[in-house]
């Protein structure tokens, strides 16, 4: 990185921290601090809600997904327009005549407290795993790309996002998502603009649309129905919508963020403010992805994206047999950069049978590369056996490193980085929040002063913070980042949706009955995940089906049990 890199980046980071530190440095009670007082506008909350779903990972995945398997997974967003008509109209209103602090307070004023604390905790669960995975996914990058030490990187991120979240508090985080949101959309933009300035000179805008569309890189949309399949618009709209509904309803990440609006109305603007742009900021994304796939039919691109990979192999007896395997890359780099040339030319030529098997020479050549990047892992895992050789995740920060102009690339990082703060800040609040009003509050010191209830907040927030960073310290890399977090949602968003749609919808149907449908249904899900082939999207429809099943079945057989005392807001 250069001094104007170094510039961009620290300046851009620590003036957010800074501002959001500042603006929000007299959270003096728990009401502040948990909910930030209950006065952001609709514009706020919906930037915050946005930038808590897009963490870094967003920004390092999703273009390396693009890239390697088009813009279908876009698909996966179909759904939650309708979540948030949903959410805005059944949801928000509830919690806010309950006045709660988090989501799974409301259970307990339905059911009963063994619910309530059931529903808190499987969103610890899987969100304190999922933060350790938010951490972990921008600093193994970084560290690989940049140079720097894992795990200086990983407790430097994690320090500063615990510094500003417990200053501030819940206000803190809200403030200052919306300056990374900014940051983050115009990094992506100046992104683009740069890749299409990149490509060669003859290559418009509309011919590298067309390469992309000939290797079925702009395949946005399929109505095929395969439940082995992960994006398709069934999954999305059906799997899409069930998991969108069960984050942003039930979520206390995200719940914690539009509850902090200053009304219901508020509330729900911010979060139809997400439904209508967020698949256009998904696209967006994907589509730099595309972008860098169509910029590297032009220029030869690695044959591993993950460089300091490529320099152990180097290293290694395998060696010799990894450069055979680079010359023949070169070799159908160059064959593959003539066929689309000649596709181009039929195009332009209006030569419809010549253009038609060029396309298909292009695809088979592209093929070919395929497997020899195949072949090039095979090498990878025979020189380094147990290394991880799934590279997806290097594809776009890779690219930005080579290909972008000094102080783009810094501006690059730091959309990286307020990615990651962004979304780990919502997630630590979250955390903290539910330990310390679900559990602490709730089960141990019930007569805690307003005091007591903010230190102890604030101690729980750091705690988790601790808890991702150490996670991420000793975390793998996993497959694919974005597929990782989602799939982790996944198993767990179902039953929690469940629980609370038999709350609001059926209202014969008690504590006993939900809790055991709720176990058994979790169980059933894990064991599919792990014996069935079930594309993880769907498992949200059936965790959230067989809760409502279960419980109807249970409430039949089980004794009655009497109507819960409203505790809601305790």
């Amino acid at each position: 990185m250069t001094l104007l890199d170094w510039l961009v980046l620290v300046g851009t980071t620590v003036s957010i921290v800074a501002w959001g530190i500042w603006k929000n440095r007299k959270a003096s009670t728990s009401e502040d601090y948990l909910r930030g007082g209950r006065e952001l506008n609709w514009p706020t909350i919906g930037l915050s809600v946005m930038a808590t779903q897009a963490s870094a990972i967003t920004f390092l995945s999703v273009p390396g997904q693009a890239y390697e398997d088009g813009m279908r997974f876009v698909q996966f967003y179909f759904g939650l327009p309708l979540a948030m008509i949903l959410i805005s109209a059944v949801f928000v209103p509830i919690y806010y005549r309950l006045n709660v602090i988090t989501a799974y307070e409301y259970l307990e004023s339905r059911f009963d407290l063994k619910t309530r604390l059931l529903g808190a905790f499987l969103f610890l669960i899987q969100r304190g795993l999922a933060a350790g995975i938010t951490i972990y996914a921008p600093s193994i990058i970084l560290s690989a790309i940049l140079g720097w030490p894992l795990e200086p990187t990983v407790v430097a991120m994690g320090a500063l996002v615990i510094l500003y979240t417990v200053t501030g508090g819940s206000k803190a985080v809200s403030q200052t998502q919306k300056q990374q949101m900014v940051v983050m959309m115009g990094g992506m933009v100046v992104a683009a603009i740069v890749i299409v300035w990149r490509l060669p000179e003859h290559i418009s805008f509309g011919k590298a649309v067309d390469v992309a569309g000939a290797l079925d890189r702009m395949n946005v949309v399929s109505f095929d129905l395969d439940v082995q399949d992960r994006y398709n618009f069934w999954s999305g709209i059906t799997g899409g919508f069930f998991l969108s509904l069960s984050y942003f309803g039930t979520d206390q990440s995200q719940v914690g963020r539009y509850l902090t609006g200053r009304s219901v109305s508020e509330s729900r603007l911010g979060l139809l403010f997400n439904g209508v742009l967020k698949i256009p900021m998904q696209f967006l994304i994907l589509f730099v992805g595309v972008l860098v796939f169509v910029f590297y039919q032009f220029n030869t691109p690695p044959l591993l994206f993950n460089e300091p990979l490529r320099a152990r192999v180097q290293g290694t007896e395998r060696a010799g047999e990894f450069a055979a395997v680079e010359a023949k890359w070169e070799q159908v780099q160059a064959d593959k950069r003539a066929e689309v040339e000649r596709y181009l030319a039929a195009r332009e030529a209006g030569d419809a049978a010549t253009a038609s098997a060029s396309r298909e020479a292009l695809r088979a050549s592209s093929k070919e590369a395929g497997d020899i990047r195949k072949e090039a892992k095979a090498v990878v895992s025979r020189a380094l056996p147990g290394v991880e050789t799934k590279d997806s995740d290097y594809i776009f920060i890779g690219f930005v490193k080579r290909w972008l102009p000094s102080g783009l690339f810094g501006l690059l990082i730091a959309v990286i980085l307020s990615a990651a703060m962004s979304s780990i800040a919502s997630e630590l609040t979250a955390l903290g929040a539910t330990t310390t009003v679900d559990f602490y509050r709730r089960v141990f010191r019930r007569d805690a002063s307003d005091r007591h209830v903010l230190v102890a907040s604030k101690l729980f927030t750091v705690f988790w913070g601790l808890v991702a960073v150490g996670f991420a310290t000793f975390a793998s890399l996993l497959d694919n980042l974005i597929q990782a977090v989602n799939i982790l949602g996944s198993i767990f968003y179902g039953t929690v949706l469940g629980i609370f749609l038999v709350a609001f919808f059926l209202k014969h149907v008690r504590g006993h009955a939900v809790f055991g449908a709720a176990v058994l249904s979790q169980g059933t899900v894990i064991a599919l995940f792990m014996l069935s082939d079930i594309g993880y999207l769907w498992f949200n429809v059936i965790g959230c089906a067989l809760v409502v099943v279960l419980a109807l079945a249970l409430q039949v057989v089980l004794p009655r049990q009497p109507e819960p005392a409203t505790t809601a807001g305790a």
